[in-house]
């Protein structure tokens, strides 16, 4: 079981990332028992027997960046649980995936951020729209992650409009109206 952050809390996670194996199709791949999230390949291939376990909540989908998230767009309803991968730090694609999921695709359920997800990017993430995060398996201990929490707290009002906080923080400010000087 990895540790995840999820509600502003650090948690035990029984979910299982499946990826395939290279040169493995996606209508062969075995899945394991319990809980487990899928790639989109996977899904795409073998979605008439998946989706009574997406509707059930024990299966989810993850995307790739380079992987459109309009490609889930009639099966969201379905799903409960949406991930999307970070392969390395410097790949920032899973933001705009996030952002759309929960924007423009209207995506109200679990969206978790998966792969090499950095400390330093929770609170981006966040912004973002992901509402858990899993760093890999090991990369932290419980009190690297209990710091990490902490810190999210450094940003009380963030300038930005994002999807956490749509409206600027110009918008989100009341404002006097200047007085003119009665000389």
């Amino acid at each position: 079981m990895s540790d995840i952050i999820k509600n502003g809390l650090i948690q035990s996670d029984d979910w299982q990332v499946l990826r395939l194996a290279e040169g493995e199709a996606a209508a062969d791949a075995a899945l394991p028992a319990g809980r487990v999230i899928v790639p989109l390949a996977v899904w795409q291939a073998r979605r008439d027997e998946l989706l009574p376990k997406a509707e059930a909540g024990v299966l989810g989908v993850w995307l790739a960046g380079s992987e459109d998230p309009f490609a889930l767009e009639a099966d969201l309803s379905a799903l409960q649980l949406v991930a999307v991968d970070f392969p390395k730090f410097a790949d920032g694609r899973g933001y705009s995936i996030a952002t759309l999921l929960r924007t423009r695709l209207g995506y109200g359920g679990e969206l978790r951020a998966i792969g090499d997800v950095l400390r330093d990017q929770f609170f981006f993430m966040l912004r973002c729209g992901f509402s858990v995060l899993q760093p890999r398996e090991g990369k932290y201990t419980t009190a690297q992650l209990e710091a990490a929490l902490a810190s999210l707290k450094d940003f009380t009002n963030p300038y930005q409009g994002a999807v956490d906080r749509p409206e600027p923080l110009f918008r989100r400010q009341p404002r006097t109206p200047l007085q003119k000087d009665a000389a």
